[in-house]
């Protein structure tokens, strides 16, 4: 491969990092795997229809094979490579929605590995709308497979610096697009079914989807289908988590520090905060919730590497983007006990 514009690797616990699109491209053309912006997070890129590549995706992740990949295209015309009976519906939803933090499942071709959809029929598939992500799919010429670029069931990355920070010593670049736009990761929604099925809340509101196409259906948390093939990734019960023990309070409560331990606070919006937390982080104002969205990562994080022992964390307005920020809260603290504290 052609030596990046970079500074060289400096040891096994981070690798290069910038904007060389080509020295990028030419990681995934030969099967290397590569941190990519997008507007909703960082993906872990690697070539879609090359099942080692793939692997590779799942082993670094430590993610287990029966979580699937969303396949990210440059362009509308990379659909066919691997999507089939594109509907009338799909057409509308990609004309209205891509690029963008839309997922649509659309039924597979034969050329994407059953590694990529945990065996089902259905592929997720998205166009993102960061620029320099676009690009590079365009020079690999063909579709990346790209999860969130962490280790499995954490908090996802939402810069270059968080994806070297967690993988760097095990993928070959990381391809800086700065800080994500949207701060969470894309809608997903089913069109395998007679009625389009929301899988995933994300930086594409319900609302949004519903104005457009009408009805549609909201598939339930499963905690029993954890161990089985779930139709499309971020649908199992524990998953977002920070290390720290999260507990989740109302919009509308007193945010109170748990007697005895040391106590930090993510809030928004100007709800009330009694005395005797360690740290407050707000996200932004309860009228702008791109905002809470944009940040919402980075701030657990930030809190979570403070080491306290519990993170309070207040919820949002359930409706358009306050759906998608609840869903990871739920999610970031489902059976987070005292003793999975630091």
């Amino acid at each position: 491969m052609p030596e990046p514009n970079v500074p060289s690797r400096a040891g096994s616990a981070t690798c290069p990092a910038g904007t060389d699109i080509a020295y990028a491209a030419e990681c995934l053309r030969s099967g290397g795997l590569v941190g990519m912006p997008t507007e909703t997070v960082y993906g872990l890129a690697a070539a879609a229809l090359q099942p080692r590549a793939v692997a590779a995706v799942f082993e670094v992740k430590r993610r287990p094979h029966f979580d699937p990949l969303i396949v990210h295209l440059s362009e509308f015309d990379q659909l066919p490579m691997v999507a089939t009976d594109i509907s009338a519906q799909a057409y509308r939803l990609a004309e209205h929605f891509w690029p963008g933090p839309l997922t649509m499942i659309l039924p597979r071709t034969t050329e994407v590995p059953d590694l990529v959809t945990a065996g089902l029929p259905g592929v997720g598939v998205r166009i993102p709308a960061h620029p320099l992500a676009r690009r590079l799919i365009a020079a690999a010429g063909f579709p990346v497979a790209a999860p969130s670029a962490n280790l499995f069931g954490g908090m996802s990355p939402t810069t270059a610096e968080h994806v070297s920070d967690g993988l760097g010593g095990f993928i070959d670049y990381v391809l800086d697009g700065g800080p994500c736009s949207i701060g969470v990761e894309s809608t997903v929604v089913s069109l395998m079914e007679d009625r389009p099925l929301l899988l995933r809340h994300g930086g594409l509101p319900l609302e949004d989807l519903e104005r457009l196409i009408g009805p549609i259906s909201v598939a339930a948390l499963n905690p029993d289908a954890d161990n089985s093939a779930q139709p499309a990734p971020g649908m199992l019960s524990r998953h977002y988590a920070p290390r720290t023990r999260m507990q989740l309070i109302s919009p509308e409560a007193e945010a109170q520090p748990v007697p005895g331990a040391r106590s930090v606070l993510l809030t928004w919006g100007n709800a009330p905060i009694a005395p005797g937390f360690d740290r407050i982080h707000s996200l932004g104002p309860a009228e702008d919730l791109r905002i809470c969205a944009a940040g919402f990562f980075a701030a657990l994080r930030m809190l979570d590497a403070l080491s306290p022992d519990v993170i309070i964390a207040r919820q949002f307005v359930d409706f358009g983007l306050g759906r998608a920020l609840n869903d990871r809260l739920r999610r970031g603290s489902a059976g987070s006990e005292p003793n999975q504290a630091h």
